[in-house]
């Protein structure tokens, strides 16, 4: 530990704790210099090394001299609520006000909105319908007491307080959670929320004008940045299902729009012709829209048609609103969509697929899909603009990669933050004789895992982590019958498990690291891989299983080749390497949260071994990184002898 006064004295002033982590001071002090050059800065600092506070720590002293606003956006209600955590300490030493946001549909109140509301839009749309035809308490409240929720506005401003504690607050006094911290975010120097809200233009737009800030003055901090390339793609792109096409039918007949009813009827048929010559994902010709309206829709204009449907679209929705009803409208949504394809048409940034899945029901379906392949036409705009970027993960490396792939300010500043635990604190090893190379995933393949990972739990004083490769893997694993072979209770995550489900099943898993363990299995890249804190015997191992690599879908092909054009060369490490190993990583770091932690890291693919893939491990886990022959019994002998010495 190093000596608080040590630090510079600026940030000292607002560090919370007496003692600094070895490697912690020179985050901090990276990034203050940053910013104090008005510069952006990407840091790369292992698991546990106390970001959030330190980046707290050293964007306050600028923050409160030049009265910037700091956004601090991160994946998790989980990682929001650690910002207010730490604000809350540092608040002890030095007065800073903030706020973490969630979404409306996350903060209603209302049992009619959070009872039919299917997804962000519908809530959006039910809640204004509620506050039009005043329905709403909660917002009318806000009116009717208007003295007493100022009084609670000025309350919470005193010091910071998270999204729940604020929910909470406001069910008490029958007040609207959501519109009350809008009013709050107005003065809070302090804002933990997610991506959407900065790096969405929309949304981005719309809490700006509430913010009443412009980006110039803002210090943007980016917590687990390695998510931000993939957040930025799925932004940038869209989807148009064969249920809205249908549902999009449906509303044109019942209000007499004989031309659109027409139009998605086709368009229907047309989707689902091609669907039938699908396997699983198809690309689709950029032209294919403009030709198909034309020739088979008899559609001259296709922009001004589409132009029209939206304009029907909004009628009908003020129609809706005016009778009461939820102001949804299915055609609007596909205009949207057609709009979007034709203004992308030719752009060598997109690619346009038809895919077939299996909806929530279990039925067999299929959509068109605009798949955006460059991540900086999100993220470029943004860090063009703000007063600094802060961005860190504890996986980020090769850094050079990152800065051109989101666009980052070519002058940014560029540092690998040395990890502050005793290497003879994490035991990382890799077993030969075990992969989920796609061709090798056979029940035998997975019977070996299986026995691998039991080895594992065995050996591990209490709780351990298994996070695979993907969901098929996964269930792969429980088809062979680990469930069956582990001798602790097994929590295991599913494909669209919601925030609150996962949040339990978390809460549920670390208390068993008081009664002999459990073992947590779940996916990389998954709710419960990153961004979850496991310090202690939460999580004495962790078992990474398969290399995370995406299935070589079109849209994958298409991303590698857009990457090659753009990046000659490296088209294959961007576009398909580093986003797998980076959510590998992120799950091997799960037991490393602080100096006193023992972790083992197992990974359970020889892949791991290859130097390829060991250019991308970070130093921490490189140190003291060895395969394993493929017997039985050797791991077991590693984890004993491991977590004998720190017993």
């Amino acid at each position: 530990m190093i000596e608080l006064p040590k630090l510079i004295k600026q940030l000292a002033e607002y560090f919370p704790y007496t003692e600094v982590r070895s490697s912690q001071d020179e985050f901090m002090k990276t990034v203050f210099d940053a910013i104090e050059e008005k510069r952006s800065v990407l840091i790369e600092g292992s698991n546990g090394l106390g970001k959030t506070v330190s980046a707290l720590s050293a964007c306050l002293p600028k923050a409160m001299e030049k009265n910037l606003r700091i956004l601090y956006v991160a994946r998790t209600h989980r990682q929001h609520d650690r910002v207010i955590e730490e604000l809350k300490a540092i608040s002890r030493r030095q007065p800073v006000s903030g706020i973490s946001i969630r979404g409306r549909h996350e903060m209603c109140l209302h049992p009619f909105a959070t009872r039919h509301a299917l997804d962000t839009r519908s809530v959006m749309e039910i809640c204004e319908l509620l506050k039009a035809r005043d329905r709403c308490p909660y917002y009318r409240n806000m009116e009717e007491k208007e003295t007493e929720y100022h009084d609670i506005l000025r309350q919470i401003a005193l010091r910071p307080y998270k999204a729940s504690e604020i929910q909470s607050i406001c069910r008490k006094k029958r007040f609207c959670p959501y519109e009350l911290v809008k009013d709050l975010s107005v003065d809070a120097r302090v804002i933990a929320l997610s991506y959407l809200y900065v790096f969405d233009p929309v949304i981005r737009n719309a809490f700006l004008k509430n913010l009443k800030e412009p980006l110039h003055k803002i210090i943007l901090v980016i917590d687990e940045a390695h998510n931000l390339p993939e957040t930025a793609v799925d932004i940038a792109s869209s989807n148009l299902s064969l249920f809205v096409v249908k549902q999009a039918e449906l509303e044109a007949l019942k209000f007499k729009c004989k031309d659109a009813a027409e139009f998605a009827s086709t368009l229907r048929h047309e989707i689902e012709q091609m669907a039938e010559k699908t396997k699983k994902e198809s690309r689709v010709p950029p032209e294919f829209l403009a030709g198909f309206a034309q020739e088979k829709a008899g559609v001259d204009k296709p922009s001004e048609f589409f132009e029209r449907l939206e304009g029907i679209g909004i009628s009908i929705r003020k129609t809706l609103l005016s009778e009461g009803k939820n102001p949804r409208s299915y055609i609007h949504s596909m205009s949207e969509f057609l709009q979007k394809w034709l203004e992308t048409a030719g752009d060598e940034a997109f690619v346009n697929v038809i895919s077939r899945y299996t909806s929530s029901r279990g039925t067999a379906t299929a959509r068109l899909g605009i798949v955006a392949l460059n991540p900086s036409i999100v993220t470029a705009p943004v860090f063009s603009k703000v007063y600094s970027n802060v961005v860190m993960s504890g996986t980020l490396q090769p850094l050079e990669a990152y800065v051109r792939i989101t666009g980052l300010p070519e002058d940014t500043v560029m540092s690998v933050v040395q990890s502050p635990f005793p290497t003879e604190h994490i035991l990382p090893r890799i077993c030969y004789g075990v992969t989920t190379a796609m061709e090798q995933r056979t029940p035998a393949m997975y019977g070996k895992m299986i026995r691998r990972i039991k080895e594992v739990v065995q050996s591990t004083p209490a709780n351990t982590g298994v996070f695979a490769a993907s969901f098929e893997i996964l269930g792969s694993l429980l088809a062979e019958g680990i469930e069956n072979v582990v001798d602790k209770p097994l929590f295991c995550e599913y494909r669209g498990m919601s925030s609150k489900e996962n949040e339990k099943m978390v809460a549920e898993f670390k208390a068993c690291a008081k009664t002999g363990g459990a073992v947590l299995l779940g996916v990389q890249g998954g709710r419960s891989s990153e961004g979850v804190d496991f310090p202690g015997d939460e999580m004495n191992s962790v078992v990474v299983a398969g290399v995370p690599y995406a299935e070589p879908t079109p849209k994958v092909k298409a991303q590698i080749e857009y990457f090659e054009k753009r990046f000659p060369g490296l088209g294959r490490e961007y576009g398909y390497v580093l986003p797998a190993m980076k959510k590998a990583c992120q799950a091997a770091g799960r037991p490393i949260r602080t100096p006193e932690d023992m972790g083992a890291i197992i990974f359970l693919d020889y892949r791991f071994a290859t130097v390829y893939c060991q250019r991308f491990l970070p130093l921490w886990i490189r140190q003291n990184l060895k395969p394993l022959a493929d017997m039985d019994g050797i791991i077991e002998q590693e984890l004993v002898r491991f977590f004998k010495q720190g017993s």
